[in-house]
């Protein structure tokens, strides 16, 4: 049962839950669910998975940094992983959701709208496209399953402010896309902090967070089309 495997998984973490959110997450797994039939959201099916696969997976940023207070934008969201997920635990999230798909955007829109979360801002652009006032603004970027590293750092960390923090949701092997995206990340203003191995709960799924500082501005000239970012990595 959802509401069950969310909140052991959240007692295993020590992560506070409350009624109100388990009957958010169940919404979302409910519009998620229906939508998806329509709509190609996610390859992820069922409750359990949900409950396990997006939303305890997703938890796993926020066992790892504090989020209260924090504007954090998701960068390619899809169907709202791990952003609004993050955000049914963690309220006063100053969240944006972006996504270079209309239709996910429409999607997320609607479901924020039934979860009552008017102060989410859903976008729909182009992440190296980057939305004006938006360009090193928040305190966490985060991404999931989007791209290697070494190009996913070029569409993120200029996200950034100074001091921030750009979090790369990753399997278990990191060691060679680290390696890669050295050179990348330095350019970028960025430095590699740590990475972060987890396992979720109830599963043997594991992960890995990387979290890259963001020590310096990111040039302007950065980032660059997807086609140039693609052909020729930092």
């Amino acid at each position: 049962m959802l509401e069950e495997i969310i909140r052991n998984g959240f007692e295993e973490w020590d992560l506070p839950l409350t009624e109100d959110m388990l009957r958010a997450y169940r919404l979302y797994c409910g519009t998620l669910q229906e939508t998806n039939k329509v709509m190609n959201l996610t390859a992820i099916e069922g409750e359990d998975d949900t409950a396990y696969l997006h939303f305890l997976d997703s938890a796993a940023v926020l066992k790892s940094i504090g989020l209260s207070g924090k504007s954090l934008i998701d960068v390619g969201t899809g169907a709202g992983f791990p952003g609004l997920a993050l955000k049914i635990a963690c309220p006063d999230l100053q969240l944006t959701l972006l996504d270079s798909l209309d239709k996910r955007i429409g999607f997320l829109s609607r479901t924020c709208r039934q979860l009552g979360f008017a102060d989410v801002s859903c976008i729909h652009a182009r992440a190296e496209e980057i939305p004006a006032g938006l360009r090193e603004h928040f305190d966490v970027a985060v991404s999931r399953a989007v791209a290697r590293l070494q190009l996913l750092a070029e569409l993120c960390l200029p996200y950034v402010k100074e001091e921030g923090l750009f979090v790369a949701m990753k399997g278990p092997d990191t060691e060679t896309e680290l390696e890669e995206a050295t050179t990348a990340i330095k350019k970028l203003g960025g430095k590699t902090e740590k990475v972060l191995p987890y396992t979720i709960p109830g599963t043997d799924v594991t992960h890995s967070l990387i979290l890259v500082r963001k020590i310096g501005p990111t040039p302007q000239n950065l980032p660059r089309k997807w086609a140039q970012i693609k052909k020729k990595p930092l």
